[in-house]
C-alpha cells in the first residue's frame, strides 16, 4: 500500500469536502409497515422512498427487523442492526439496490413479466411455426 503523503492527504480531504457538498446524505429514515417502504429524509430537504422488496439485503427481512434504522457515516450510510445490513445512501438514490448480478437478474425478472402487443404478436407468430423445438435426446 502506498505511504500517505501530505499531498495525498490534502487530495483526500478535498474529495471528502466535495462529497459532503454534492452527494445525497440522510438526516433520518423510517420504515412504513403499511406500504413496506423506507422513507429517507435527505439533508437537502428532499425525501427518497423505496420499497424494501427491491433491495437485495432487505427483501426477506421481517417488519420488526426493518423497523430499526440508524443513520450514520455523516448521513452517507443507513444501517439495519437487526439484520446486519448497511446501505450507501448515494447508491440507493441512484437506484442501485444490490450487486450487479442481482440487479441484472431482478431487471430480467421484471422485464419477463411485462406484456405488450409486440410480445403477444411475436408469441403468436412463433406458436404458428410449431412452438419451441423439442430438446434432442442424449445418446
Amino acid at each position: 500500500m502506498a505511504k500517505p503523503t501530505d499531498a495525498r492527504l490534502e487530495a483526500a480531504e478535498a474529495q471528502g469536502r466535495a462529497m459532503l457538498e454534492s452527494e445525497p446524505r440522510a438526516v433520518s429514515a423510517r420504515y412504513d409497515h403499511a406500504s413496506s417502504r423506507v422513507t429517507v429524509e435527505l439533508m437537502n430537504g428532499c425525501a427518497y422512498v423505496f420499497p424494501v422488496k427491491l433491495v437485495q439485503d432487505l427483501a426477506r427481512a421481517t417488519a420488526d427487523e426493518l423497523a430499526v434504522i440508524e443513520v450514520d457515516g455523516m448521513g452517507f450510510n443507513l444501517n439495519w442492526p437487526r439484520v446486519d445490513v448497511d446501505l450507501y445512501v448515494p447508491a440507493l438514490v441512484a437506484g442501485i439496490f444490490g450487486t450487479r448480478d442481482w440487479m441484472t437478474k431482478a431487471l430480467a425478472r421484471e422485464a419477463g413479466r411485462r406484456t405488450s402487443a409486440a410480445k403477444a404478436s411475436a408469441a403468436r407468430a412463433n406458436g404458428a411455426k410449431g412452438g419451441r423445438p423439442r430438446k434432442a435426446a442424449m445418446p
